[in-house]
Order: C-alpha cells, then structure tokens, then sequence
C-alpha cells in the first residue's frame, strides 16, 4: 500500500511540473499558446471526424441501421473547425476545465490535510493553509471571466508549484499515514 501511495505521489509530482512548464510557456507566448492549443484540438476533432465518414463509407451495407459515424464524423468536423476559427472559445473552456480541476485538487489536499492532522503530523497546517490557496486559484479562474490567459498561467505555476510542495509533503510522510 506505501509504495502504490508512493508512486501516487510521485506521479502529482510529475504532473506538477509538467503543469508548471506549459504555464511559463503561456507566461512567455500567451497568443501562441492559445492558438496552439485551439489548433491542435481542432485538428483532432477534424481527425477523428474524418475518421468516421471513412469508417462509414467501409462499414456500409453492414450496420446501416446503427451506423452513426458520418453524422459524429460531420458533428466532429464542425467542431474542429469552430475550434480553429474560435480560439477566444477555447481560451474560456481552458480556463473553465483548469479551474474545476484545480478546485477538485484543492479539495483532495484538503482531505489530506484532515488526514495529516489526524495522523498527529504537525505539518498538517501548512498543508491545510495551500490547499486553500488551491481552492481559491481555482474558483478565481473558475469565476473570472475576463481573465487574460497571462492571469491563467500564473495561477496554473502558482496550483503547481504549490502542489509540487503538497506532493513532496505526501511523499516524505506517506510511511506515517499508511501504518
């Protein structure tokens, strides 16, 4: 159990960084950032919506009746689209997906703050103290709507620097929960 909590640890750690790299990127190019981001999922979504007029056409005459794929291949092809055309859309569903799930995180660091404190771990406050910090990054993207994807990046390197500390905290005392 320590070592799958371990590994647990050390994989938000990971992420941690990987989130912190892709917000200095914002902080650095902020319009290229956005651009890419729409660029790529909107290429997906036209992929896949290509894909499924393909699978379509090679599937015809076998389940016509249940056979959906070039209407979701159409639906998905538009959606690629209006993804690249649309990159202020993106930027507002970014911020919106970001924030939820820091807000998320925020509440699962919460829990092990209580955790910690009930494990008599004197850290447990200034574990309780950033997951709060967490939680108001979080409902702060979530609720501001004009927020520039500058303001975006900063909040993701401020969540991730302070779940990289959250994350080093659950590691090092992962063997005194865990009993």
């Amino acid at each position: 159990m320590k070592n799958l909590l371990k590994k647990s640890g050390w994989s938000d750690i990971l992420v941690s960084v990987i989130f912190a790299l892709i917000a200095i990127f914002m902080i650095i190019r902020p319009d290229s950032a956005t651009k890419i981001i729409s660029y790529i999922l909107g290429g997906i979504f036209a992929l896949y919506g290509v894909i499924k007029i393909i699978n379509y056409f090679v599937a015809k005459g076998k389940y016509d009746f249940y056979n959906y794929d070039l209407l979701y291949g159409i639906i998905a092809i538009i959606i690629g689209f209006i993804t690249i055309f649309y990159s202020s859309f993106i930027e507002t569903m970014f911020r919106i997906v970001i924030g939820i799930w820091i807000v998320y995180s925020g509440l699962l660091r919460l829990s092990l703050s209580l955790k910690l404190h009930s494990a008599n771990i004197s850290i447990w406050s200034t574990s309780l103290i950033l997951s709060i910090l967490i939680i108001i990054g979080g409902l702060y993207m979530l609720f501001k709507s004009g927020a520039f994807i500058v303001t975006i990046a900063i909040i993701m390197l401020m969540y991730s620097i302070i779940d990289l500390v959250e994350s080093v905290i659950f590691v090092k005392y992962v063997d005194k929960m865990v009993q």
